[in-house]
């Protein structure tokens, strides 16, 4: 980089913002020694190509230098929420001040201030000597000093900003722009603004009055609105605001700018540092054109991940034999392995249990690999015979094996990788083990990736992605009657199996986890999937209290009301009969009642679903009723009040169900063992089962609820202005559609018309049909086609969104959740009629349902966050679509009600409000 004495030019580069803008920004990047480079590439690449194209006399590198500043003094909520840097970014830091230090730039951080304060201090004296000053960042906080003498440079697209640029993107003066930030605030700082002004509408108010005071001065000249009462209220937060996005620029400064030299490169160690890092092609360009393949061996490949260069080259991923594995016997063969795994910087790791149940599972061995093809196994607890064996493998006690892991599975430094995280944490937990962190897990980057392509499970994924059969379990452990235990398992097999899990999950990380960024799912997973294993895992543990009483009580009930109602339907068939046989049902049905309507099955059985029990029902049939009845009696019995009972842990007393992360295309989570998410609502039988959940003594349970969450989305992403409008003043929305669609005055309405509004609300929702519809409100197909025709031309905004959505499926085969999750919609394409139109109803509903999901998820991330910042007695043990449920004790549930409606209201931010209901009660039915 030249300069000319005569002209003094200061070049800074703002490292905080850069360091993180090129971690998102590059593809996950390992060098040769395993540690996380991207952001260290991205970086280093930026800088030399400013010192080779840029002239300046002086040049630094301005960074962070911690979270609390004097800005949190201000406003303790500064900054707050922000969640701690990525675990492969840590490292990232040292190495970034490493090459700038190497390439002769000096890096400068000043504790208690922020980086752009020390960079418009620096701007402000490098102006003041006469000189010119260039900012390499795009952030718009650093905007505000923006002048003849003062520029930007986007790092990225290195486009230049000055004066017109800053106009054409903000509509005010760069001056201005500190006035324009108190007013629309920072949601990504935790700057309050004023609600409801955005960055058009607080340019519209400075162009009309002026800096902020000026218009906080006019607000009493300003015409009655829901802007000039928003500014009213919250003029306070809005100069809060300008203080908080005002830079300090006169900061005595740590370093003279004499002293900025720019740009003494230390070229030998500078070489040998690129070396061994692996950034061939920054060497090649600083080596003048020197080969890549000529260079020394460090810089061949490794067992690591490959760099960027070498990303798109699997073969060290592929081929590597799945054989010959090592069996770990003693303590010092594992030390071994745990120091290879340190040096990697990461390992894959899976337990061996004798139980599929994670809180009750003994650990009978643990897997590790730390390279494809370069994995072992830790046999603890096999059961040995030394008559089938020549001799008996030593293992090792798990006592050792926790003081030996305690220290790997802490180490920051070190990323553990599981399949199914979720489930091995609970056994650790269980076993005595610390949780590994940091950890990633590649059911979950399987599934931010393709929800809905495929499956996620472990075999299933070595197929697809690594062409490789796993051995199964059932290889190992038999079936049916043979079928023994893993513990039972020879070491050896078992080691073959075990280690071969290990490989397969450290080669789908290898391969799926640097793809996130280019399918633009890394922010998903890492702020929302892969921190609530953590939350799912310990409410998985800490289950829910049931009274076994009541449901054996229930159970009782639940079998008279059977008898009674398999009575009445032995008397209006004629006969007895099982009614729990499909055969005998449909013979009963069809043959000897001759109902209409009847298919036979290829079985040659009359098929009797609630499909078809339904049909017979809207047509008049009270046995087909009774059936449906009798129907629902017997599955509450049978998988509630029965089966909860023996699901009660005999330890804890609690029943603890199990939350699959990967079970829907939309990113809900489902609930296994037991399913305590189809209990039915708003049935007097599902209020009794629901009553059997209890709190503990001395607690209560507290249920959050998301009101209209799916509506709410709906007017928000189609953009309906009637929708929205009924929401923001908290109307009743289905009464809103009955007086749209109906031509009723809401004055008077009767509660029939305000539930046809409702059944129409909710159905179009899942893309229903004018059949569908009728049936819902027991009209003709022609009137209810009427009604969708009239809903869609008072909403048309509704048919562009399901049109739209629909088109975007078919072209993509995926759509987007309002928060960028991808759901894949199966079926979108074929030419089967059917199915395709089962496919285009799941894409209108996707975004929906998998917004309401995104967002009860961040709502889950924001709770656990809170309950702990408040340190509130409580504890969230369920959730249920749009609703969570907290036990915690009675003196603190106000301020849980208070705490949950204040964050989970404010958990996303939407055009129009989110509302949560909120109950306690002594069970969930009186909480609910």
């Amino acid at each position: 980089m030249s300069s000319s004495s005569a002209e003094k030019h200061l070049i800074l580069v703002d490292g905080s913002g850069f360091i993180f803008r090129a971690f998102h920004g590059i593809p996950l990047m390992l060098d040769p020694s395993g540690t996380p480079v991207n952001a260290v590439y991205g970086f280093t690449n930026m800088m030399m190509k400013i010192i080779r194209e840029r002239t300046a006399s002086h040049m630094a590198v301005i960074f962070d230098a911690g979270r609390k500043t004097f800005r949190n003094d201000i406003y303790p909520a500064y900054k707050a929420q922000r969640p701690p840097p990525p675990e492969e970014l840590i490292p990232q830091f040292a190495l970034v001040k490493e090459a700038s230090r190497l390439l002769g730039l000096p890096t400068i951080e000043m504790a208690g201030w922020e980086a752009d304060d020390l960079i418009a201090s620096y701007a402000k004296a490098m102006v003041k000597a006469g000189g010119q000053c260039t900012i390499i960042s795009s952030d718009k906080d650093l905007m505000q000093l923006v002048n003849d003498h003062v520029c930007m440079q986007d790092p990225i697209k290195e486009k230049i900003i000055r004066e017109p640029e800053v106009v054409a993107k903000f509509g005010v003066q760069p001056a201005q722009m500190i006035s324009l930030q108190a007013l629309m605030g920072d949601s990504v700082d935790n700057v309050p603004g004023v609600p409801g002004i955005g960055p058009k509408t607080a340019a519209a108010l400075i162009n009309e009055y002026g800096s902020l005071e000026e218009v906080l001065a006019a607000i009493p000249t300003m015409k009655a609105s829901k802007r000039r009462d928003n500014l009213e209220e919250h003029q306070e937060n809005a100069r809060i605001s300008y203080q908080l996005v005002q830079l300090k620029d006169d900061l005595d400064l740590p370093t003279p700018i004499d002293e900025l030299g720019c740009c003494q490169t230390q070229e030998e160690p500078l070489i040998e540092w690129l070396q061994e890092r692996g950034f061939r092609s920054i060497l090649a360009r600083y080596t003048k054109g020197q080969s890549a393949s000529s260079q020394p061996s460090s810089l061949s490949k490794t067992a690591s991940n490959p760099t960027q260069e070498e990303s798109k080259d699997h073969s060290h991923i592929l081929s590597p034999a799945y054989e010959n594995y090592e069996t770990i016997t003693s303590i010092e063969q594992l030390q071994q392995w745990i120091k290879l795994a340190q040096d990697t910087h990461y390992c894959a790791l899976d337990t061996e249990t004798d139980s599929l149940n994670a809180l009750q599972a003994n650990i009978v061995g643990i897997s590790m690999a730390i390279a494809p093809g370069k994995a072992c196994y830790i046999p603890i607890a096999h059961q040995q015979d030394n008559l089938f064996e020549e001799q008996s493998a030593q293992q090792i006690h798990v006592a050792e094996l926790i003081t030996a892991f305690s220290p790997l599975f802490t180490d920051p430094s070190v990323l553990k990788i599981f399949h199914n995280a979720k489930y091995d944490f609970l056994v650790f937990k269980h076993n005595g083990f610390p949780i590994p962190t940091p950890y990633d897990d590649t059911m979950m980057i399987s599934y931010v990736q393709a929800a809905g392509k495929h499956r996620h499970n472990m075999d299933e994924l070595a197929e697809l992605h690594l062409n490789h059969k796993t051995i199964s379990y059932d290889d190992v452990t038999g079936t049916g009657r043979k079928r023994i235990i893993f513990a039972q398992v020879a070491i050896d097999k078992a080691t073959d199996y075990a280690a071969e899990d290990a490989d397969v999950t450290l080669r789908l990380w290898l391969l799926l986890r640097p793809e996130m960024r280019s399918l633009q799912v890394l922010s998903l997973y890492e702020e929302m999937e892969r921190p609530l294993i953590n939350v799912l895992t310990q409410m998985e543990q800490d289950g829910i209290l049931i009274n076994p009483d009541l449901l054996r009580s229930l159970s009782d009930e639940f079998s008279q009301k059977m008898a009674i109602q398999e009575k009445e339907i032995h008397q209006l068939a004629g006969k007895e009969f099982n009614v729990a046989s499909p055969k005998q049902l449909g013979e009963v049905l069809f043959d000897e009642m001759d109902m209409p309507g009847g298919k036979r099955m290829k079985t040659g059985a009359w098929g009797t679903d609630s499909k078809v029990l339904q049909e017979l029902s809207d047509k008049g049939h009270t046995i087909a009723d009774q059936i449906l009845t009798w129907r629902q009696l017997a599955k509450l019995k049978s998988t509630y009040t029965d089966a909860l009972i023996d699901q009660i842990n005999p330890q804890t007393k609690r029943v603890h169900t199990s939350f699959n992360m990967v079970g829907t295309v939309t990113g809900r989570l489902s609930s296994t063992d037991p399913n305590l998410q189809n209990i039915p609502i708003r049935s007097e039988e599902g209020g009794k089962i629901r009553a059997a959940f209890i709190s503990a003594p001395g607690h209560v349970l507290v249920s959050a609820d998301y009101s209209q969450i799916e509506l709410r989305l709906l007017a928000h992403v189609a953009n309906i202005p009637q929708l929205k409008d009924s929401f923001i003043h908290n109307e009743d929305i289905h009464a809103r559609t009955a007086s749209e669609v109906f031509n009723t005055p809401i004055e008077g309405m009767s509660s029939l018309v305000r539930r046809q509004a409702k059944a129409i609300n909710f159905g179009i929702i899942y893309g229903i049909s004018a059949f569908g519809l009728a049936k819902q409100l027991g009209v003709s197909s022609s009137v209810a086609k009427q009604y969708i025709d009239t809903y869609f031309e008072r909403y048309p905004e509704i048919k562009t969104y399901m049109q739209t959505t629909q088109e975007e499926a078919k072209e993509n085969g995926y759509v987007l959740t309002p928060f960028g999750r991808k759901c894949w919609i199966s079926g979108i394409q074929t030419a089967k009629g059917p199915m395709r139109a089962y496919a285009e109803r799941q894409a209108i509903n996707a975004p929906l349902q998998g917004g309401a999901a995104d967002i009860i998820k961040s709502a889950m991330l924001d709770m656990d966050k809170a309950i702990k910042e408040h340190q509130l007695q409580a504890k969230m043990l369920l959730q249920v679509h749009d609703e969570l449920l907290f036990e915690v004790k009675e003196e603190d549930a106000e301020k849980l009600v208070n705490l949950a409606k204040e964050v989970m209201e404010k958990t996303v931010t939407l055009s129009i409000p989110l509302v949560v209901e909120a109950g306690i009660g002594k069970n969930w039915s009186e909480a609910h």
